[in-house]
């Protein structure tokens, strides 16, 4: 051992090992020669951007095979040592370098460094998100005396948090003192202070607004809320000395209890919904609680001569903040995952009923896909009778919409299914079992929903077909014998049976109809949480007017019977929508989109069929047609139910190496037995009597009578 660091040392001294610090010095030399106090705000503030540029640069000398992060933290805290040291023996240059810095850092206005870096400032979801936007479009520069954009030029990568971690305690004492003195370490204490009092400021603002007050229980006045008391004892703070222990501990205490307070404004709409703009209040106060606990530890520390610890730990703070605020997906993200979660938790309940687990379920599931099929003939027929060609585009969009509300209405009160619409309603019950995905157990469990769900939507597509197909045969025939003439004229018909073709833009189109599927699924979990986040139910139930008209037994009756067909409703008017609106919307924008639905698109067949005759039979376009329509029942079940299934992982935060496993099996599982995803499978009930039967239970059974009997009996005779 004592041979191995005699050679480590004999290399480090080596002309080779030190080649590039001998490069080095020339690039040092020219940039701390540009350093002058007396030079404008601007120039020093660009001469120490280039020092953070240099101190970021990569090294030219990484080998290949070794990890390139921390080669490249271990060159940038190698480099800025080696800074030091040359200032260290360059007295000159560093007493100019020193003066500018401190000149520089005297100069600078620097609350905002403490209480906006890297924090939301906007009181708004959407605000934010625009003013997000424009920093990306439009990066700020160091153009005025502002310490903040300063510091965020100066450090514009996220790896520089673990570039300033892994540096020394000797390290961080030398850059301090080059960089502050007395007076700076006041300043920056008269800065923490004016940042603090404005954390609290915004923290008191939004605490005691309605939002907040509304969802705390128990309530109480504003001067009681944790969030005023939060102030008061740090005003105490302030005034005292910093070194005040017991000032000290009452305001950390309070701290902690307004995040506790954030955590019962959660769990509030864990139980009552979801609203963007309220998560985003909540997040920001988070956020700016956890700010005022990092600059309460500096100042603390300022009094001590040991300070550079509690400016590391802020500093690094701060581009971590100031790199999340950056982000516009990170904004999001974390904004719309709770929205997610709420959405699919609430909706658990409505995705149960489409699983078909045994023959039974199977069963009712196909028999209500088939009242589903009869009442699909209606926008069937419907639709050669809508204007086409003469009116414009979006009334064209408008009558379609309404013809495909009128026919959703009419399956929805038959108690009938539409084929496809189940992958948008049964996310909730997938991400309701999520839990244990990194058990084999777990995993099995998933995928045995994930194939009674599909069992369930193969279910529903054979129903609809079974039932659509004669319906609207039975319709065009008698059409033509009443009419004399078919339903549908024959071009119409044969553009029709081409139109449905598999070779073509067809597949394109099932797919993207699968998308809108399950648009309007997410669009009935949106309506479901915004009725119960507006508390529709109270307010209907206890309406003067619907009171007076209906009374109060029956006005909270109709609450009840809206609250649970609202996201129905909700999303029978987005299909309708999305299905009529969107090829027309997507056409004027260039994208020729159109809509493929697998229900009517088989009763349309059907109907060109009886128009063309038996010999459209024998005609290839026919088979073609049909073979589309196949695959059209295909996409769109998968494509909806993959988009279900993503956003059920998406609302549980499943890892991505695990939604790569969950996928590759279901789709091993699907090639290995695609039979058990349309079929359902036998019970076994071999094992069954025999494990119910239990030898202790025909023993007890006799007991409980007699005991009965004598204990009336013994009422009997105490009442006589």
């Amino acid at each position: 051992m004592k041979f191995r660091v005699m050679w480590r040392r004999f290399r480090r001294t080596s002309p080779q090992h030190n080649e590039h610090q001998l490069r080095y010095i020339p690039q040092i030399e020219a940039l701390m020669r540009r350093a002058s106090p007396f030079a404008s705000w601007s120039e020093r503030a660009n001469w120490m951007i280039d020092i953070g540029i240099w101190l970021r640069r990569p090294p030219s000398h990484i080998r290949p095979g070794r990890e390139v992060a921390d080669v490249v933290r271990r060159a940038k805290q190698q480099r800025t040592q080696f800074l030091l040291d040359w200032l260290d023996s360059n007295r000159d240059v560093k007493r100019i370098v020193q003066t500018t810095l401190q000149k520089t850092l005297r100069e600078a206005i620097g609350p905002e460094l403490f209480c906006a870096t890297g924090l939301p400032r906007e009181p708004a979801f959407f605000s934010e998100l625009g003013e997000r936007v424009s920093r990306f479009a439009f990066p700020k520069t160091a153009v005025k005396q502002d310490l903040s954009t300063l510091f965020a030029a100066m450090f514009p990568d996220a790896a520089d948090a673990e570039w300033l971690l892994g540096l020394d305690q000797a390290t961080l004492h030398r850059i301090w003192k080059l960089c502050a003195d007395d007076g700076i370490s006041h300043g920056v204490q008269q800065q923490v202070d004016e940042a603090l009092i404005y954390l609290v400021t915004m923290i008191i603002s939004t605490g005691i607004g309605t939002e907040f007050r509304q969802r705390l229980e128990p309530h109480m006045p504003f001067r009681a809320t944790p969030f005023m008391a939060l102030r008061r004892e740090l005003e105490k703070y302030l005034v005292a000395s910093p070194n005040d222990a017991a000032a000290l501990r009452s305001v950390r205490m309070l701290i902690a209890v307004c995040q506790a307070q954030t955590d019962r404004i959660y769990a509030h709409l864990d139980e009552h919904g979801v609203s963007v703009g309220l998560v985003y209040k909540v997040e920001r106060m988070r956020a700016q609680l956890v700010r005022m606990s990092l600059l309460i530890d500096l100042r603390s520390g300022l009094s001590v001569e040991q300070s550079s610890d509690q400016i590391h730990a802020l500093l690094v703070d701060l581009i971590d903040a100031h790199h999340r605020r950056s982000s516009v997906q990170g904004l999001v993200n974390r904004s719309f995952s709770l929205l997610a979660r709420k959405m699919v938790e609430r909706n658990a309940d409505r995705g149960e009923q489409y699983a078909a687990r045994n023959d039974g379920e199977y069963r009712t599931v196909f028999r209500s896909a088939c009242r589903g099929g009869v009442m699909a003939a209606i926008p069937v027929v419907a639709k050669n009778f809508l204007p086409a060609g003469g009116a414009a585009r979006f009334f064209e969009g408008a009558f379609s919409s309404m013809n495909h509300a009128a026919g959703l209405v009419a399956i929805s009160a038959a108690g009938g299914t539409l084929a496809a619409t189940q992958p948008a309603v049964t996310a909730p019950a997938l991400a309701a079992r999520m839990h244990s995905l990194d058990t084999v157990d777990g995993l099995r469990r998933l995928l045995e929903d994930i194939a009674s769900m599909l069992r369930s939507q193969a279910a529903s597509v054979l129903g609809n077909l079974a039932t659509v197909i004669p319906t609207v045969l039975v319709i065009a025939l008698g059409w033509m014998l009443i009419a004399g003439a078919p339903m549908v004229p024959a071009d119409k018909a044969a553009a029709n049976i081409d139109a449905l073709s598999l070779i073509g833009p067809s597949p394109l189109y099932a797919a993207f109809t699968g998308v809108l599927l399950w648009l309007s699924g997410l669009a009935a979990g949106v309506a479901d949480n915004w009725f119960a986040l507006s508390r529709l139910r109270d307010v209907l139930a206890h309406h003067r007017r619907l009171v007076h008209v209906f009374g109060p037994m029956r006005s909270e009756r109709f609450a009840r019977w809206l609250e649970a067909r609202f996201a129905r409703f909700a999303g029978i008017l987005s299909l309708a929508v999305l299905l009529g609106l969107s090829p027309v919307l997507l056409q004027f924008f260039g994208m020729p989109l159109d809509v493929r639905h697998v229900t009517l698109d088989a009763g349309a067949l059907a109907a060109a069929s009886v128009s063309l005759g038996w010999e459209a039979l024998l005609q290839p376009s026919f088979w073609l047609a049909a073979s589309g329509i196949l695959v059209t029942g295909m996409l769109n079940v998968g494509v909806g139910f993959a988009c279900s299934l993503a956003l059920a992982m998406r609302a549980r935060d499943v890892p991505l190496r695990m939604r790569r496993i969950v996928a590759w099996a279901v789709l091993r599982r699907l090639g290995a037995a695609p039979w058990k995803f349309m079929f359902p499978e036998r019970a076994r009930i071999a094992s069954a009597p025999v494990e119910m039967v239990k030898p202790a239970e025909p023993e007890l059974e006799p007991r409980l009578p007699m005991r009965d009997a004598g204990e009336s009996e013994r009422r009997t005779g105490s009442d006589r």
